[in-house]
């Protein structure tokens, strides 16, 4: 089974945005946007809405 359950950090990459840039638009500690990268933790629905607004993509493009 595939442990990669979001694709933050790959569309990150893709779009050459920062973490900590994502981190300071949602008033989040960058920690946890390293935690939904990493996958040890994710974000609730609302904030991946949201994520997906501030980068540009279609919220099932955040999802494997």
């Amino acid at each position: 089974m595939d442990e990669n359950i979001n694709r933050i950090k790959v569309v990150l990459c893709e779009k050459n945005i920062k973490g900590k840039w994502l981190a300071e638009q949602l008033k989040v500690n960058p920690t946890t946007v390293s935690k939904w990268c990493t996958n040890t933790s994710q974000p609730d629905l609302y904030t991946l809405k949201k994520i997906a607004s501030l980068i540009n993509v279609p919220v099932a493009e955040l999802l494997r």
